[in-house]
């Protein structure tokens, strides 16, 4: 459990989200009862964007293999854009390379920003990014990092932005009162270990692994306090893929939902196969209790998914990714499209 204090406005954004969220849900299951795709013996091609290494995606992977996609009318191609050490979704799906990935909801949000040409149609989960130490550190909360060094993979990354939010609201100056430095994802928790960076902010699996093995201790992450009820991840597509097949569009996300329901119910049936088939370098048994604890009942569309960019813009106006005067909730309409209206 994080030990940060929740900001304020936790309490309304429950019960907005609470709302909106239910809706959005009911709506989504409703769906895929009877899916809107008519049926043909002639699968649809989707190219759809993941990340392999990044254990929330598992069910993705999962999808296609097991025929959750097919049933839906479509042929999914797996695309893993770290296939070659770059965090590169959003050019995968820039250059055309891709109809729709999954990635972070904060990756998203400044190239759609600065232009990218892509509608986000989904959430698919909340949680998946950890805040870190030792256990000798002495660092009991969030708050105890005033002054300290965080150690990250990306510089201006996800996990980085996600905890200078998570500072700020604290009334901490996540440039100014703490020193982001970057190491090698697999060097992260050494450097912590050995004093290199007083903790760490990263991604399952590899963060939950070093929680498991009893090297680190978890002080904040990307699920409670200020990030309860908020996405993690989110799916967006480029929009011509949207405007060229709306109904495929709303296809491969019934699909995507139904995925993660099934994760949330049998996570060990995923981990099996993620374990057998990508080798994570975790093992099998940490897999299935990662998955299990990640809130994949969690897929907000339409205004749910609207109203949490909302809220995710006005977090990163705080850490100047966004300008002050920017109209979070146009912006987010901008961003999103509804594929179940």
């Amino acid at each position: 459990m994080s030990n940060e204090t929740p900001a304020k406005t936790t309490v309304s954004r429950r019960t907005v989200l609470g709302a909106t969220g239910a809706v959005g849900l009911a709506g989504a299951l409703g769906v895929l009862a009877k899916p809107a795709v008519v049926r043909s013996a002639d699968l649809q091609k989707v190219r759809l964007g993941w990340a392999q290494p990044a254990a929330c995606h598992a069910p993705l992977a999962y999808a296609a293999k097991t025929g959750v996609f097919a049933k839906h009318g479509i042929d999914v191609e797996l695309v893993d854009f770290l296939a070659n050490g770059d965090d590169a979704l959003t050019k995968y799906i820039a250059a055309g390379k891709i109809d729709v990935g999954a990635g972070f909801l904060l990756g998203w949000l400044k190239p759609l920003d600065e232009g990218l040409d892509v509608r986000l149609i989904s959430g698919t989960h909340a949680g998946c990014t950890r805040l870190l130490t030792t256990r000798t550190s002495g660092i009991k909360q969030a708050l105890d990092l005033k002054g300290k060094t965080i150690a990250v993979a990306q510089s201006n990354g996800s996990a980085q932005q996600i905890f200078a939010v998570t500072l700020a609201k604290l009334g901490i100056d996540p440039d100014r009162d703490v020193t982001w430095k970057v190491f090698p994802d697999n060097l992260l928790a050494v450097a912590v270990q050995k004093g290199e960076a007083d903790a760490l902010g990263h991604l399952d699996p590899q963060t939950f692994g070093w929680i498991k093995d009893e090297h680190l201790i978890e002080i904040a992450n990307n699920q409670t306090g200020t990030y309860e009820n908020l996405s993690c991840c989110t799916i967006g597509a480029s929009t011509d893929f949207v405007k060229r097949d709306k109904n495929l569009v709303r296809a491969t996300v019934e699909a995507i939902i139904e995925t993660h329901e099934v994760v949330a119910k049998d996570p060990a049936a995923v981990a099996k196969f993620y374990k057998e088939t990508y080798k994570p370098p975790v093992s099998e048994e940490t897999l299935a209790d990662l998955l299990g604890q990640l809130a994949y009942h969690h897929h907000p569309a339409g205004p749910a998914l609207e109203q949490e960019i909302a809220e995710e813009i006005e977090d990163l106006k705080l850490i100047n990714v966004f300008r002050a005067n920017a109209d979070s909730k146009a912006l987010a309409k901008k961003f999103t499209f509804n594929v179940f209206a």
